[in-house]
């Protein structure tokens, strides 16, 4: 082949996935929440926005059935997505899915095809189980995850700059047989890369990093698990991390250290967060003396790599990896009920939590000194933030019955919150997410009532669309997941939904 022909084809290659990027929109939806400040906020998606929800045309566009027993309250978790990938198959867009019977499930979810199934530890025993400890996998599985805010590219309109998803050449064709077993971890993200105030912002990814990508999952015995993302083979032994029989929730991985909490006890497992050093396989532990760790998404983490955890009447700061406690907020009585959640006002960092008094709480990250607190209802579970197009930051949460939202006002060192729109009525809704201006919100339902998915305006909350009767059964598990257009739906008895606009192939 001449070589002019070479560096043509080359060249179109790598601007192939640029373009694909450029399409779909901005990142990809890696861990619980999204994002490690558990936003569950998706700041652009080039097929999704208020306009586009206004037309006909949102609608379901596949259901999977997965390999899974549901266990009491827990079944499929939201996935981690990965929305341009090249390997040894070729282009995919994948979705990786935790299912309580110790299952890692990759689906190509351009295409709706179950491109992997991985039976992964000893596996949970059957028979009884609680809401409280239910067993098996509880904790959703999860890519790398930086720890800076991910850019942003506003409430409404087109996706971020393109980016490539070149790997390196021959990434994911991993033939185990002839390949010695090795752990090739990727580098933290460079110290360089920093935002206002020198916090940490997430760069994108390279497109030429070194070493394979991987899917985390823990599974009922503890040990944490490394799968290709291409075909779900583990390069080395699963790692040692938390007891058997815990119940793990929020794991993530930043820094080349895993985290995860425990909680209710299960097991007979102390409350608390744990940290796996993947490079010395030191585990470090933090131990709850305040009560039970609140919240289905453990801890958030902000742009410092600084952990967040709302356990009884205490919001405690940790170091990264020792877990050393550097901080608290104490409520005086009331507890906590959601999971922290970190944003940005105004160049601060703000952490919301809501406790079962009644109130969403805003605490300043530096220092952790209260800043104002707001009637809440009762929210249990985690909340949701995002800004819109005019530069306004928005707080969600579910209550037993509703969607509620606030806009935060007023001053950096003095925010307050407003009470915005309230959705209809819906049946243990879960939490929220944000996806280019709208408000996916999913009633939960319970048995003998399945879920629904409603798009509400993000700045209104009025209903655009829902998803009437696709869904059917009742929806337990942790949230929703979106990314590259669709909106994902996992139900207990282990179909897997997808939502968004046709796109032909």
């Amino acid at each position: 082949m001449p070589s002019f022909v070479r560096a043509a084809t080359t060249a179109a290659l790598l601007l192939l996935p640029s373009f694909s990027l450029a399409q779909r929109g901005g990142g990809d939806w890696t861990t619980i929440g999204n994002d490690a400040q558990r936003s569950n906020w998706l700041r652009s998606d080039a097929k999704i926005s208020p306009e586009v929800l206004a037309k006909p045309g949102f609608e379901l566009l596949w259901k999977v059935k997965l390999n899974n027993i549901p266990r009491p309250m827990n079944s499929v978790t939201p996935p981690a997505l990965l929305d341009f990938y090249i390997g040894y198959r070729g282009f995919r867009t994948l979705g990786f899915f935790g299912g309580s019977s110790d299952t890692v499930t990759g689906i190509d979810t351009d295409l709706s095809r179950i491109e992997w199934e991985k039976k992964i530890g000893s596996g949970a025993a059957a028979g009884a189980g609680t809401p409280q400890c239910p067993g098996g996998m509880t904790s959703s599985v999860t890519r790398i995850t930086g720890v800076g805010y991910p850019a942003s590219g506003g409430g409404r309109g087109r996706g971020n700059p393109a980016k490539s998803g070149v790997g390196e050449p021959g990434e994911g064709a991993v033939t185990l047989k002839d390949r010695p077993p090795q752990m090739n971890f990727p580098a933290p993200p460079p110290a360089a890369a920093t935002g206002p105030g020198g916090r940490r912002a997430t760069p994108p990814p390279s497109p030429f990093g070194r070493g394979p990508q991987y899917v985390y999952a823990i599974s009922s015995d503890g040990k944490l698990h490394l799968m290709y993302v291409s075909n779900g083979e583990e390069p080395n032994a699963a790692l040692p991390f938390l007891p058997p029989n815990a119940n793990a929730r929020g794991l993530i991985v930043f820094d080349n250290v895993a985290y995860a909490a425990t909680v209710n006890g299960c097991g007979g497992v102390e409350n608390g967060v744990w940290a796996l050093d993947l490079e010395s396989k030191k585990v470090s532990q933090w131990k709850s003396a305040s009560g039970n760790i609140a919240g289905t998404d453990g801890m958030a983490v902000g742009p410092d790599g600084t952990l967040y955890v709302a356990a009884g009447n205490e919001l405690v700061a940790l170091e990264p990896v020792t877990l050393a406690q550097k901080g608290s907020f104490k409520t005086g009585g009331a507890t906590f009920t959601s999971s922290p959640l970190v944003f940005e006002f105004k160049s601060k960092d703000v952490i919301a939590a809501t406790t079962n008094d009644g109130k969403v709480h805003l605490v300043a990250a530096a220092g952790l000194t209260p800043l104002a607190s707001a009637p809440a209802g009762d929210v249990t579970g985690a909340l949701s933030s995002w800004q819109d197009g005019a530069g306004s930051r928005w707080l969600l949460a579910p209550t037993a019955s509703k969607v509620m939202a606030w806009k935060v006002t007023g001053e950096a060192g003095a925010p307050a919150l407003e009470q915005g729109w309230t959705s209809r009525d819906m049946v243990s809704p879960l939490t929220p997410a944000i996806v280019n201006g709208v408000v996916f919100a999913v009633s939960g339902g319970k048995r003998g009532t399945p879920g629904v998915l409603y798009a509400l305006d993000g700045v209104t909350g009025k209903e655009m669309w829902n998803s009437g009767k696709a869904i059917a059964s009742f929806v337990t598990t942790g949230g929703l997941a979106a990314g590259a257009g669709r909106v994902y739906v996992g139900a207990h008895d282990g179909m897997q939904y997808a939502f968004g606009i046709p796109m032909e192939h």
